[in-house]
């Protein structure tokens, strides 16, 4: 994979409709998905010189985050709406050449600063909140 921007990574959100519409969350400057592979520890009396054992499989996670100034009436309402609902929609990160990440997300925190003598800045967290799949390009 050559070098990408950074711009090209995003995040979009799912209406919940059939088909499925995503609305991309406008003016993100900053986007991060994390994965994480959670152990299980399950050491016991007759593990084998008490050496830690690990449940197959783990617990996996994911978290997104991003920041940016606002700018898009649609993706503020989407966000708004997904926060106040306490829902967990189907949110999309493409990750140019690479693929697309899919699958529900809540919104954990999102929050909107503006100075006086600036524009109006939006930082979100969001965390897994089921199975994600990944379509390669």
């Amino acid at each position: 994979m050559t070098t990408q921007r950074g711009r090209d990574l995003l995040l979009k959100i799912g209406d919940g409709a059939e088909p499925e519409v995503f609305t991309t969350i406008a003016g993100l400057k900053a986007k991060t998905l994390a994965f994480n592979a959670g152990s299980i520890d399950v050491t016991n009396a007759d593990s084998a010189d008490g050496w830690r054992e690990l449940m197959a499989g783990g617990v996996k996670s994911a978290t997104l985050s991003g920041a940016g100034v606002f700018k898009d009436a649609a993706s503020d309402a989407a966000l708004r709406g997904a926060f106040f609902a306490g829902s967990a929609p189907n949110w999309q990160v493409v990750i140019p050449s690479f693929g697309t990440v899919e699958g529900p997300f809540r919104l954990t925190a999102l929050q909107y600063d503006g100075p006086h003598d600036g524009e109006v800045k939006i930082s979100l967290s969001l965390a897994s909140a089921g199975a994600l799949s990944f379509t390669a390009i």
